[in-house]
């Protein structure tokens, strides 16, 4: 890459920690202070699902706006948009009001949704040849997250008296403003401009194997990850462990999340997108054994930490393979409906969290996922099964 591309990857990789930070601040404490604010318990995981379901609302809509003028106005729409939701959070909390709570978090979910663009436009500034360490760099900021986050939500508790958690949520409307002066200082082009070709209709290239595969990949493993990880706060609590072992757990998990990104990019150019989809989904399914083994610290430390590498090793894998599936002037319609599809799913799966730990338990709700996994590692193998036919040689 030239100076110019490593600039723009690293703002992204910067803007990422901190959109992420802000994130998982909310993962982190939206369950409890849920089931605090709640008027029902089976909707303790309402906040989370909204920002999911914020991310998928607003995915569509981001992808319209910076095919039109451009990725930077777009990315700090976004940043505006955490800034808001964080304040909204911090209102709600002020004055115990959980819808608005809920509302908040839908904002906080717009921003994310704005923000997963980053990883596309780290492609397009490091160019194709680079895609898979581009990803990873821009997906690893996520490591400043795992410890950022939940540590803003300690430290935040008590900044103001007599107002629990206020101060973290106005903490997070801070890390989102820096982003926003920091993403002003990108220079890329509009997307537009960098268009070649005709772009093929949605009804042509949706049928495609590889991208139907790639869509659903990342979908699966972003659901599963999101649905045990929004739960994991209540189960803790609920087996007994005390408060204190929320914040390591979630810091681990995050950690395994984003950590592996740092050679997920090699791994992905030597093996290919398909294998390490693969390995994503056996690292899922050994999370849901050690999840069922037993509900002490280090079964949820472990559990989770598996669920983080094998979400980074499924939604990477899925994201480098969806960049094969497109031309240049189809990115942003085929990034939108990828991005619609993904945190749609996820938000479906973070609505069912509460209602299914309220109702059948831990257990139950990560056998639930398992039907998921398989269907998506047979699919999975069977298109690196395809692709290999492709490249054969006659």
């Amino acid at each position: 890459m030239n100076p110019s591309s490593r600039g723009n990857v690293l703002i992204l990789a910067l803007g990422q920690a901190l959109m992420l930070s802000a994130i998982v601040l909310s993962m982190t404490l939206a369950a409890i202070l849920g089931a605090m604010l709640a008027p029902d318990k089976g909707l303790a995981t309402l906040p989370v699902a909204a920002m999911v379901i914020g991310t998928a609302v607003a995915s569509l809509p981001a992808g319209m706006l910076m095919r039109r003028f451009g990725r930077r106005p777009g990315f700090l729409i976004g940043a505006l948009l955490g800034i808001g939701g964080s304040l909204l959070c911090a209102f709600a909390l002020h004055q115990s009001d959980f819808a608005v709570f809920v509302v908040g978090h839908v904002l906080l979910g717009s921003y994310q949704g704005f923000a997963n663009y980053y990883r596309f436009a780290a492609v397009e500034a490091a160019g194709s040849d680079h895609a898979g360490k581009a990803i990873s760099l821009v997906v690893a900021g996520g490591v400043v997250a795992a410890f950022l986050g939940p540590q803003i939500g300690l430290w935040g508790r008590d900044w103001i008296a007599g107002e629990l958690f206020v101060g973290a949520y106005l903490a997070q409307a801070a890390l989102s403003l820096a982003a926003l002066f920091l993403l002003s200082r990108l220079k890329l082009p509009k997307v537009a401009t960098t268009h070649a070709g005709t772009p093929r209709p949605l009804r042509v290239l949706l049928p495609q194997p590889d991208l139907r595969v790639a869509v659903f990949g990342a979908a699966t493993g972003y659901a599963v990850m999101i649905m045990v990880m929004t739960a994991t706060p209540l189960a803790i609590l609920g087996c007994g462990l005390p408060g204190s072992s929320v914040t390591p757990v979630i810091q681990w998990h995050v950690v395994g999340m984003f950590a592996p990104s740092f050679f997920t990019g090699a791994l992905i150019e030597r093996y290919g997108a398909p294998r390490i989809m693969q390995a994503g989904f056996v690292l899922l399914l050994g999370n849901v054994v050690l999840a069922l083994s037993g509900v002490e610290f280090l079964h949820f430390l472990s559990a989770l930490v598996l669920l983080g590498v094998g979400w980074n090793f499924a939604f990477i894998g899925g994201t480098a393979l969806l960049t094969r599936t497109y031309q240049p002037a189809e990115r942003l319609k085929v990034q939108a409906v990828n991005e619609f599809a993904v945190f749609g799913f996820a938000a479906l799966a973070t609505l069912s969290a509460g209602w299914l730990y309220d109702r059948f338990g831990w257990s139950t709700l990560n056998l639930a996922v398992i039907p998921l996994l398989l269907a998506a590692l047979i699919a999975s193998i069977g298109v690196e099964r395809r692709l290999r036919r492709v490249v054969a040689p006659a």
